[in-house]
């Protein structure tokens, strides 16, 4: 008696199993399989496809001020910038990067760009005066003292090793190049030279 309860309850659980995998499938049928295997999306993939006609841009930053409109500043195609990576920035002597020249002057406004950058982007290594002691970083973590970027020998380095560090990084640096744009990169290397400049007068006195 008890065998054949067992069996007849085996018998009914197998046939609950089978309608479940009907229903489910006859569901699939109608609705497809959205709600069971729903889409994944990549880290900063965009999911929504640009409208027909529009013309896309990176800027990688916010606008300059509330209310300004940002137009971006990708590379432009008439400036030529060759492809380099960390084994260009492993040598501060690197003629690639020797040979990039700075197409930004050093202008109020660049320098307030820069500036703007620095202290969002660099100064929690390279501290707000760009000597690395005074960095924020330093707080949690005193052994990873960044480079003091004001006194030598980074003082003495090429406008374009500069660019190559923020775009590629070196060792422990990470790379900014897909959050900083091109200009922005450049604004920056102006805004160091100027705390290069302070350290050195500060040097004299």
């Amino acid at each position: 008696m008890r065998k054949a309860f067992r069996f007849a309850a085996l018998a009914l659980v197998l046939s609950s199993t089978a309608a479940c995998n009907t229903l489910d499938d006859a569901m699939v049928a109608v609705f497809g399989r959205s709600m069971r295997d729903s889409p994944s999306f990549d880290p900063y993939e965009n999911p929504r496809l640009p409208a027909e006609g529009a013309v896309s841009f990176s800027s990688g930053n916010f606008t300059t001020a509330p209310g300004a409109v940002n137009l971006g500043n990708a590379t432009p195609v008439d400036y030529d910038v060759p492809d380099f990576t960390q084994a260009n920035t492993a040598n501060p002597a690197d003629v690639l990067l020797a040979s990039l020249e700075n197409p930004v002057a050093a202008d109020a406004e660049s320098l307030a760009r820069g500036e703007e950058l620095y202290i969002r982007n660099c100064a929690v290594c390279h501290g707000e005066a760009g000597l690395g002691a005074e960095a924020y970083i330093l707080e949690k973590w005193p052994a990873l003292a960044a480079y003091n970027l004001a006194l030598d020998p980074v003082a003495g380095y090429p406008d374009g090793y500069l660019y190559g560090m923020i775009r590629v990084g070196r060792g422990m640096m990470p790379q900014y190049g897909h959050q900083i744009t091109h200009f922005d990169r450049w604004n920056i290397v102006n805004y160091v030279r100027t705390l290069q400049g302070s350290a050195a007068g500060a040097g004299e006195d």
